[in-house]
């Protein structure tokens, strides 16, 4: 038995189809009541839709879906994505939750959803958990005009869990969970795929044993569940036990050892090896702005560069074949086709961030790990064990030998990422892409394209 004085009250808030509901409050429409997706309408019908309203959802479409899947005689509003609208709408509504909560008893789980520990806001406030979330719920529809669904629960997992699972069926859009309810009405619940953290191939592995509920993993021969997850296993038994003793005090507390950045993009289309190589600089060369605009130096730099997949190696991209389980059309996209990768680092002695040593030697990675006679698909690029700058770095040979005829090597350094800031300042003041390489100006690059876009998708700014 836990002491009572431990025992912790959450609440997890989810704003219903996020971005759909932020298009209808623009238009002034009703979002439970307008048909509406969230989409590039620039891009084919076989894009994803990044959000359907509560209205789609009760038509049958489900969220997430291609365009192209969305039944022909629903009619509907397509709204291009306006990715830095929904971070403004997110920052407003985050200030309705400081209205009630501190801070440090908010974690912020995605844009759309926020767990609170309300344990000592409930005698202050003078109500339920239930009618606090209530409360919160119905200020940010008044104030904002997105509607929300929540989880209560005892632990974070339970929360998420009454959010995810129990939220969707209860009247007034409320779950609440504790560990005896969730045993009592959740251990028979299919599919496990509902469960946070359960993916298909976890379902997969689980059903080969005779395994299809969380009441049968609770009962489970825990040595076997060991030799089949490894050390993951303890999360599978503590979870369909209904148990997490994480809290949102640790997660504030907790301190990565290591730290990086990281930058990825899967191509429009199939890449040459010489297409591929500008994707690299222009990519490499804005990691090295972040790290100049972040007071930070990497010691190494990973590329990571996915294959397109040929008919060889797995089938075109366009043809017959098999989306989840149904045949599809002569031309249906089946998704994006990424083959085989190749990858490799490069080490930079006492740490770097400037664009003349990075560039040139991640390049020259590219360069040395591809096959240039294969299109490329995805490429990926990691500064690895990132941390403060100190003032002490790795130079390139060039600038070793300006610096030494100068007798100032720091001075080499300084002019670089003079430079390099100059360049942050106006686009800070004027824009992304008020000032651009010429290898932005390729017709193969993407990143005067990538600086209009937030996640990969358009941030509605000019």
């Amino acid at each position: 038995m836990s002491d009572k004085r431990d025992e912790h009250t959450y609440i997890c808030i989810d704003l219903k189809s996020f971005y759909a509901s932020v298009e209808c409050v623009e238009r002034g429409l009703d979002p439970m009541t307008t048909n509406l997706v969230v989409a590039d309408p620039e891009r084919s019908d076989k894009t994803i839709c990044l959000a359907v309203s509560p209205s789609m959802k009760k038509l049958g479409v489900s969220n997430r879906c291609r365009v192209f899947e969305i039944p022909k005689n629903i009619d509907y509003i397509m709204a291009p994505p306006r990715m830095q609208k929904y971070i403004d709408y997110a920052a407003e509504i985050y200030g309705i939750y400081l209205d009630y909560f501190s801070k440090d008893d908010i974690h912020v789980y995605s844009i759309d959803e926020a767990f609170m520990d309300v344990t000592s806001y409930l005698h202050m406030y003078g109500c339920s958990a239930r009618e606090l979330a209530q409360r919160v719920m119905n200020d940010v529809w008044e104030r904002i005009g997105v509607r929300a669904t929540c989880g209560v629960g005892t632990n974070l997992y339970l929360t998420k869990i009454a959010l995810d699972i129990t939220a969707k069926h209860a009247p007034d859009f409320i779950g609440w969970l504790d560990e005896e309810t969730y045993r009592q009405t959740l251990w028979d619940h299919r599919p496990l795929t509902d469960f946070w953290r359960i993916g298909p191939g976890t379902v997969r592995r689980l059903e080969k044993v005779g395994i299809y509920t969380m009441g049968d993993i609770a009962k489970a021969d825990e040595e076997l569940l060991y030799k089949m997850f490894g050390v993951d296993a303890e999360l599978l038994i503590d979870h369909a036990w209904g148990r997490e003793p994480v809290t949102i005090a640790d997660i504030k507390a907790y301190k990565p050892k290591t730290n990086s950045l990281s930058s990825g993009q899967v191509l429009m289309r199939d890449y040459t090896f010489e297409e591929g190589r500008t994707i690299v600089r222009e990519m490499t060369d804005q990691m090295c702005l972040d790290l100049v605009s972040k007071g930070l130096v990497t010691d190494s730099v990973t590329l990571m560069v996915g294959y397109a997949k040929t008919a060889g190696a797995g089938g075109p991209a366009y043809g017959r074949g098999l989306r989840n389980g149904k045949l599809v059309g002569d031309t249906t996209l089946l998704d994006v086709y990424v083959g085989p990768r190749e990858n490799g680092t490069v080490r930079f002695e006492g740490g770097s961030c400037e664009e003349s040593v990075i560039v040139p030697e991640v390049v020259a990675l590219y360069e040395r790990i591809m096959d240039r006679e294969r299109d490329i698909r995805r490429v990926t690029i990691s500064c690895n064990n990132v941390r403060k700058d100190e003032g002490t770095r790795q130079i390139s040979m060039f600038d070793v030998a300006e610096a030494q005829h100068s007798k100032d090597r720091q001075e080499v350094l300084e002019k670089d990422k003079k430079i390099q800031q100059a360049v942050i300042d106006i686009k800070e003041k004027y824009g992304k892409n008020a000032m651009v390489k010429g290898v932005n100006m390729h017709e193969e690059s993407t990143g005067r394209e990538r600086n209009r876009q937030i996640g990969g998708h358009k941030s509605g700014e000019k």
